[in-house]
């Protein structure tokens, strides 16, 4: 016997937890699967400085759990567990990863994207800690410091000369000899004082505490027609620019993604509306729509409008049975 919810919210970020206290003030009694990873990247963030109402900062785990508990109030209810599949139709049917089932009126993916690793010793228990996968949400803690950005694509570049505006040295690491960004952001990139390009380099582990942060880089270096040699590079901040991974293992097949995985939002009548995906009762809000802002505050406000999307899908449905009795 499976449950039946009006409006299930797979995703606990502040995408979902915004959807659900949109949701739940609208009565609606959405249920939150939390996820594998519960809070988002968010709760791995120590500080944030840029979310408004908050100016002495807060940290990324505290911001979300008074998400979640604003949401409690209104009625909101809160489960462990990711969907593993999702069935269409009226209702929409979806199956947990124990198996169970739950259908509902109304489904809100807020299922984030999850940033590439490297999968070197140390990269895990620094993450929030000195390595990072958000320059814009914490390169202002490196000023005058020298740090590192991995990667050679259009998205390592921007974070790499964003990153001068505070740091005294930016490293880009690259495992190639040759960059893949566009032309225009390699020019950028090669010809600005801050930043050196050490090539055909390879990250072996990251080294420090969690209480001191990042130490220094061990690092695999391998000239031209030469061997590998290791070597230890100083830097106090790693910033991964190797791109993200959205979570949409669960809706391949169901609803449109692109090349990448990410969830295809159409836009409705208005600007605005950019929180639809292809299935009708379907909704995409924050990280696993967005492969652009990828912000605190971008993803609330998608959670918002999805939550608010939904109750006029589940209204404009409950008025059309009404009419056809």
């Amino acid at each position: 016997m499976s449950e039946h919810v009006p409006v299930l919210i797979a995703g606990s970020g502040c995408a979902g937890h915004t959807a659900a206290i949109y949701a739940a003030r609208a009565e609606l009694t959405p249920l939150v699967l939390e996820g594998n990873e519960p809070g988002g990247q968010l709760s791995l963030t120590s500080d944030v400085e840029n979310f408004p109402g908050f100016p002495e900062g807060i940290g990324g785990y505290d911001l979300v759990e008074n998400m979640k508990k604003q949401a409690e109030r209104f009625g909101a209810k809160y489960r462990y567990g990711f969907v593993a599949k999702v069935v269409p139709g009226t209702p929409i049917t979806c199956t947990l990863d124990d198996d169970s089932k739950i259908t509902c009126d109304a489904l809100i993916v807020a299922s984030g994207a999850r940033a590439r690793r490297l999968n070197v010793p140390g990269e895990n228990e620094l993450f929030g800690r000195g390595v990072s996968s958000c320059a814009t949400c914490d390169g202002a803690f490196y000023k005058g410091q020298e740090i590192a950005v991995v990667g050679g694509g259009d998205s390592a570049m921007e974070e790499a000369i964003f990153l001068t505006r505070f740091a005294s040295k930016v490293r880009l690491l690259h495992r190639r000899d040759s960059l893949r960004a566009s032309k225009i952001m390699q020019d950028r990139l090669l010809n600005h004082p801050k930043i050196e390009v050490h090539w055909n380099t390879v990250v072996e582990s990251v080294q420090g505490t969690p209480e001191k942060g990042v130490e220094y880089l061990q690092v695999l270096v391998t000239p031209p027609g030469g061997q590998p040699e290791s070597q230890k590079l100083e830097v106090t901040g790693l910033f991964l620019g190797i791109g993200h991974i959205p979570n949409t293992e669960f809706l391949r097949g169901v609803c449109e993604l692109d090349e990448e995985g990410y969830l295809i939002t159409h836009l409705g009548k208005t600007n605005g509306e950019n929180v639809k995906t292809n299935v009708p009762g379907i909704f995409g809000c924050g990280d696993v729509v967005d492969t652009r802002y990828r912000q605190a505050i971008t993803a609330a406000g998608m959670g918002c409008k999805a939550a608010m999307d939904a109750e006029h899908f589940l209204a404009e449905r409950k008025a059309e049975a009404v009419m056809s009795h």
